[in-house]
């Protein structure tokens, strides 16, 4: 069988870059590359914790005539990022105004501990301590 590897996740947002901003500097990930489609009216960026060859990133794809909000639905989930501090890490991220609907703590019916964010678009991103 043909061996699969997740590459990446799109997600569309309405301004690239406090979506850079949210995901580099709250979340610590890297900008890896940016790219305009002039032809298309959209850009997209690339960021995560290491290059593409070796890690699974996130797509950012912003429709530059765009205005109105996107709809989330009610099929897409969350994002999860690992974290070793999960209260250490929602109280910096508080400090620094990101919204944090489900503050750390266990999870129902489990012991781990998790934690809900949400980033500048609605998407809600799971913290999960590891």
């Amino acid at each position: 069988m043909t061996e699969f590897r997740m590459l990446h996740t799109m997600i569309r947002v309405q301004d690239l870059d406090k979506s850079i901003d949210f995901y580099c500097r709250h979340l610590g990930m890297k900008l890896l590359h940016r790219t305009d489609f002039p032809e298309g009216k959209f850009t997209l960026a690339f960021v995560g914790y290491g290059d593409e060859e070796n890690n699974t990133v996130l797509e950012l794809t912003h429709n530059w005539d765009r205005e109105e909000l996107y709809d989330l639905g009610d099929g897409f989930g969350h994002l999860a990022l690992g974290v070793k501090d999960i209260y250490g890490v929602c109280a910096a991220l508080e400090k620094q105004g990101v919204e944090i609907p489900r503050k750390p703590g266990p999870m129902k019916h489990g012991k781990t501990e998790i934690a809900f964010i949400r980033d500048p678009d609605g998407y809600m991103i799971e913290l999960i301590q590891k």
